[in-house]
């Protein structure tokens, strides 16, 4: 369980292929703190630690994660948001993070403002009865607040602070980025159904 805080970024530097695996070499300065079966998000996906060696540790994606997420499209020198799992005895400063992400989202607009930043992003509509204005969601890992909520489009807008320590800078019109919906949303939803 994770909330959405990223705390460091890392730097993907070795992909291999391992039948409808992707294996991922991460180099990040949290790596060496990192323990063997240790739950690590990567761009708000779940995923477990499977070896550490000189400031990099190794995870690897399966075909699910994969079809679902954008960790397919991970190229080596790409910036990966990362965050160790919640500490049960401290703040929740997001909101409740799985690590598992619902679907990738396409980023249709990136516009910045005066201090800060707003994307626009479209999503499978099949998903629009998990979204609500100023409603929270994980967009590759950041615990964000959404607004200007249509039927397939949201909205987000970005503080200098987020937008220096995520890779949110990165992203730009076009590029997909993960969604994982909020938790507490996706129960009511299930159980209103």
């Amino acid at each position: 369980m994770f909330t959405g805080i990223i705390e460091s970024l890392g730097t993907v530097h070795a992909v291999d292929a391992h039948g409808t695996n992707k294996t991922f070499w991460i180099a990040s300065n949290l790596s060496n703190e990192l323990k063997v079966d240790q739950s690590l998000s990567h761009n708000g996906v779940c995923l477990t630690v499977e070896e550490t060696k000189e400031g990099s540790h190794r995870v690897t994606a399966i075909e699910e994660t994969l079809r679902k997420t954008n960790l397919g499209q991970w190229h080596t020198g790409d910036r990966i948001n990362l965050e160790r799992c919640l500490v049960m005895n401290g703040r929740l400063d997001g909101h409740i993070v799985q690590g598992h992400a619902d679907t990738t989202a396409t980023c249709l607009r990136r516009k910045q403002l005066e201090g800060s930043w707003e994307f626009q992003f479209e999503f499978p509509g099949k998903f629009s009865h998990l979204v609500i204005e100023k409603g929270s969601i994980s967009l590759n890992g950041i615990s964000l607040t959404i607004f200007n909520v249509k039927k397939s489009k949201f909205d987000i807008a970005i503080i200098p602070y987020t937008f220096e320590h995520t890779n949110i800078q990165s992203v730009k019109a076009g590029d997909k980025v993960n969604l994982e919906f909020d938790m507490i949303g996706k129960y009511v939803a299930r159980l209103t159904r």
